[in-house]
């Protein structure tokens, strides 16, 4: 059983969506404000966040920068139609997706089961004879344990960034768009693809490259997508 911990200022919205995951056998811890949420990610064994942006105490772009900080469990990200601005903030920040209210619980639970299925493939490290590995460069991913070695040493990624260094490096060369990477790393209703994408790929760039701006492995290829050299 999962552990979910569903933030959001709202006690309605709170109690609506524990509802739809208690029903999936997930089991569901309640925060209101960013500090509670915190609080009870530093007590209990948490596997994914579900965390409204505005909140008072501490936000919720506020309350993804302190988890980044010790955990790379999923994060979802509930914001109102027109926070475009402060969803792309969160992903900047940490988070890994967003759901835009109102939401339908179809789509809701579609991304949190993409989520869950990515901490089950990151913990499935198989027995394998001959480990799954692939490198370029300084870069070593280790597919067998989920594990990445930037000049050595381990580095924290999340799931969805894994996904696509894996993705790439796989198939070095190759050229993937974003549509192509979404369809792959991402098993959840499509939404604003390109923006997704292109964030995951800057945060993945900030922890494998030496100058994230002057990236010498993953690299973009103009009007066409990206690719691993």
């Amino acid at each position: 059983m999962y552990n979910i911990l569903v933030c959001d200022d709202e006690k309605d919205i709170v109690d609506a969506i524990s509802i739809y995951l208690v029903q999936q056998d997930y089991e569901v811890h309640k925060a209101y404000n960013g500090k509670e949420a915190l609080d009870i990610i530093n007590k209990e064994d948490i596997d994914l966040l579900l965390v409204d942006i505005m909140m008072p105490v501490m936000n919720g772009i506020e309350l993804t920068r302190e988890v980044r900080e010790i955990s790379a469990m999923p994060i979802i990200i509930l914001s109102a139609k027109g926070e475009l601005e402060d969803k792309v903030e969160g992903l900047e920040v940490g988070a890994d997706d967003y759901i835009t209210k109102p939401f339908d619980p179809v789509e809701l639970l579609a991304r949190v089961k993409s989520n869950i299925r990515r901490i089950e493939l990151a913990k499935d490290k198989g027995s394998f004879i001959d480990q799954e590995i692939y490198t370029s460069g300084r870069i070593r991913v280790n597919n067998t344990k989920k594990e990445v070695l930037v000049d050595g040493e381990p580095i924290k990624i999340t799931p969805y960034e894994y996904g696509i260094l894996l993705l790439l490096i796989s198939n070095k060369g190759m050229v993937f768009n974003s549509d192509q990477i979404y369809e792959k790393v991402w098993d959840s209703p499509p939404y604003d693809v390109k923006k997704i994408v292109s964030v995951h790929i800057s945060r993945l760039r900030d922890k494998i490259e030496i100058n994230p701006r002057k990236p010498d492995h993953l690299k973009s290829v103009y009007g066409m997508g990206y690719k691993i050299e």
